[in-house]
């Protein structure tokens, strides 16, 4: 009896162990690759502040390195994108609601600043200030009526109010001249310290990035941020618990809002001129595509996702004839294999604790 009843264990043990030995190949074949992801990730997560300082040294000797125009005048356009994405993720990616009005708001904050400037003599700080306020109060004024509405009908609706905002832009002509557009608009001006260099401008659209960035980080790090969370996850569980759903997304929306009038307001210095053409709905498409394209809810997502998008056709210029195929074809690829965006599957947070968790596990096992 004892003989009949080892040999089926041993039968069972033999052939685990001839799995073992036939899987063994394969699970060495992935994981070198699972490995080297997953620990590029924890570096990532662990080193979040000085990977950031890193890029954010690059991103000041960058004028130094290439000083020439063609390429600042890039690097003002990626710089600017990325304001404008990182303060779209803000109510798109982390608060889940779809807006098609941004580029209104990048007019509102621009025309504000330019008239201010042109007809009253107003220097760069107070147009600053003023066309983020500005914006910030239209992005209130759209949001108390329509963030009641879900879903694709409040993106028509933002959608609608991008070319009325347009319409007024183009038919206001005691006030926005119109077709013609606003000229002469002085450059950007600091206690008297003209910036006319373009890495002087450059520089002006990096530390107004890095305040828009601070700014968001610092809200979705806070209880705030928790409850923006709260909200885009389910609505419903989010308001049971206590929180102020419409409340906190008239707040965010206006946030937003007022983000893309700082940046409206740099560009009306930097361009010296606007006109409604530079503000359509093309514009909040394109804006739109650098936050989906680097990952929704993430800021490091909507910077990438500008130096790519804003860059790369630059980098195929020699390929005039195939440039927008290629363009096209790598956002096809992009939105199918990772729909989420580049950076936007990832959550450092997370990732970062999962790795803790993980050394405290294997400190209490050894």
């Amino acid at each position: 009896m004892v003989e009949n009843n080892q040999n089926p264990i041993d039968k069972a043990s033999q052939q685990n162990l001839d799995e073992a030995v036939i899987k063994a190949p394969i699970k060495s074949k992935e994981k070198p690759v699972k490995r080297f992801f997953t620990s590029l990730l924890e570096f990532w997560a662990k080193h979040q502040t000085a990977i950031s300082l890193a890029f954010l040294a690059i991103a000041i000797l960058f004028p130094i390195l290439f000083n020439q125009q063609y390429f600042l005048s890039i690097g003002v356009n990626v710089m600017l994108y990325a304001t404008l994405s990182v303060s779209l993720n803000l109510i798109t990616g982390f608060m889940g609601i779809t807006s098609l009005s941004h580029a209104a708001f990048l007019g509102i904050g621009a025309y504000t600043a330019a008239i201010l400037s042109t007809r009253l003599g107003a220097n760069f700080p107070i147009t600053f200030l003023a066309g983020a306020a500005m914006a910030g109060l239209f992005g209130l004024l759209l949001g108390l009526p329509s963030l009641r509405i879900k879903g694709r009908f409040l993106a028509i609706v933002t959608l609608g109010f991008g070319e009325i905002a347009r319409m007024v832009e183009l038919n206001w002509m005691s006030l926005t001249r119109g077709p013609q557009g606003i000229s002469g608009i002085p450059k950007v001006s600091l206690f008297g310290w003209i910036m006319k260099t373009p890495a002087q401008k450059y520089y002006v659209i990096l530390v107004i990035l890095v305040l828009v960035v601070l700014a968001v980080a610092a809200i979705m790090n806070s209880r705030v941020g928790r409850a923006i969370s709260a909200i885009r996850d389910d609505e419903v569980a989010a308001e049971a618990m206590g929180i102020n759903v419409f409340g906190y997304k008239l707040m965010v929306f206006s946030i937003s809002a007022a983000f893309a009038g700082l940046a409206g307001a740099f560009y009306a210095h930097y361009m010296s001129f606007i006109d409604p053409n530079a503000f359509s709905f093309a514009q909040s498409i394109l804006i739109l595509s650098v936050t989906i394209f680097g990952g929704m809810a993430s800021i490091a997502g909507s910077i990438f996702g500008a130096l790519t998008l804003l860059a790369l056709p630059e980098l195929l210029r020699f390929l005039i004839d195939y440039r927008l195929i290629i363009y096209g074809f790598v956002l096809v690829i992009m939105m199918v294999f990772q729909p989420n965006g580049l950076l936007g599957s990832f959550n450092l947070k997370h990732i970062k604790q999962q790795a803790m968790f993980r050394k405290s596990q294997e400190r209490s096992e050894s």
